[in-house]
C-alpha cells in the first residue's frame, strides 16, 4: 500500500511543527498504521549567521509551521492527523488535502533520488537533453551530490565548458 502514498503538507500552530511531527509518529506506532503514515518530516537548512561572536552554524526550519506527511489519504489517515493537538490541517482547498506533486517533492528535496553514474571524469558523454542535444563532450568535472557535471564541448572550434545535470548525459558506445 506504500507505493500509493504521497506527500502532503500539515498546518501546525507556529512553534509546534516537533511536537506535531513526534506526536504522528507515536499515533503511527500506537496504532499500528505504518502502512498508511509512512514518513513524517520537517525540512530544516543549514544556516551560517554572523554574529558579534562571530559566524554560527543553526539549523533552521525551511517552512516553518508547516509538516510533511508522506501517506495513503483515506478516513483514518486524515483523521489521525487532523486529530493531533497543534494540528491547524492539511494544504489544500476546505477539506480536501492536495498532495505536492513529484517536482514540488524533489525541489524541496524531501526525498532524496539517486542517480547512477555510467561514466567518469575523462569520458566522452553525448548531450542527450537541453540547447546543446546531441553533443559530444568530455566530462571535466562532476559532483554527484549536487547532480552536476561539466562538460567540456567543441562549438565553433573552441573547447566550451557546459554545466548540465547528470541525467542529462550519457555515455558514448565506442
Amino acid at each position: 500500500m506504500a507505493e500509493s502514498a504521497k506527500w502532503y503538507v500539515v498546518h501546525t500552530y507556529s512553534g509546534y511543527e516537533n511536537t506535531v511531527a513526534s506526536a504522528i509518529m507515536k499515533n503511527v506506532d500506537n496504532r499500528n498504521l505504518h502502512d498508511l503514515i509512512c514518513e513524517v518530516t520537517i525540512p530544516m537548512e543549514t544556516v551560517t549567521e554572523i554574529t558579534e561572536n562571530g559566524p554560527k552554524t543553526v539549523e533552521r526550519k525551511v517552512f516553518p509551521g508547516y509538516v510533511l506527511v508522506k501517506m495513503v489519504l483515506d478516513d483514518m489517515s486524515w483523521h489521525v492527523i487532523r486529530n493531533i493537538r497543534g494540528v491547524t490541517g492539511f494544504v489544500g482547498s476546505g477539506n480536501k488535502a492536495i498532495p505536492l506533486t513529484d517536482e514540488e517533492v524533489i525541489a524541496m528535496g524531501v526525498e532524496k533520488h539517486e542517480v547512477h553514474v555510467s561514466f567518469a571524469v575523462g569520458d566522452s558523454v553525448k548531450i542527450i537533453d537541453g540547447a546543446l542535444s546531441s553533443f559530444i563532450g568530455t566530462v571535466e568535472e562532476m559532483d554527484v551530490e549536487k547532480n552536476k557535471v561539466r562538460v567540456v564541448v567543441s562549438m565553433f572550434g573552441r573547447e566550451t565548458p557546459v554545466e548540465l545535470e547528470l541525467d542529462q548525459v550519457e555515455p558514448v558506445e565506442l
